[in-house]
């Protein structure tokens, strides 16, 4: 299985692809997308999408794990990062590709085991996950793959309680 997971925002989109098999995981790519402050948030958003698209038709992920965005203080920075959120949505969803979204919390605890860990412990977890030499930066880098990561770890159960709400 081929996941494919994003940490949204406006200048910065993390994405993290990466293969299950069995119970090894493996990255495929990793990056980020980056768009330039100044320009119109439409243009900015476009990017976003057209860049999205090329990476899925790339690496053809079989899901879309995405962070759920939680409460901001910052109501300019939610807006924008929940416009971004609905691009990558829109580019899955053309593709016919599920969705998966998983909160902060549930992503430290598929990761460390506990939903108050620090940035850090997440960042490390990444790499030793992935056998990767040096921790992906920029941090959205190694969040977009800690949200791949928990998709891996918890599709089996996801899917259980998906086809039971139904």
């Amino acid at each position: 299985m081929i996941i494919l997971g994003f940490d949204p925002g406006i200048a910065i989109v993390g994405f993290g692809v990466i293969k299950k098999q069995g119970n090894l995981v493996r990255p495929l790519q990793y990056g980020s997308i980056n768009t330039k402050a100044g320009l119109e948030t439409g243009i900015r958003l476009k990017q976003i999408y057209d860049a999205t698209k090329e990476i899925i038709n790339t690496y053809k992920p079989d899901a879309v794990s995405i962070e759920k965005l939680y409460f901001n203080k910052n109501v300019t920075t939610a807006m924008t990062v929940g416009q971004a959120r609905g691009i990558l949505m829109l580019a899955a969803v053309e593709a016919n590709l599920p969705i998966y979204e998983y909160t902060p919390l549930q992503v430290k605890q598929a990761l460390v085991g506990y939903g108050r860990a620090e940035k850090k412990q997440i960042q490390e977890m990444v790499k030793m996950y992935l056998n990767l030499k040096e921790i992906p930066k920029p941090d959205d880098v190694a969040d977009a793959l800690a949200i791949a990561i928990c998709h891996a770890h918890s599709v089996k159960m996801t899917n259980i309680i998906k086809e039971n709400l139904l």
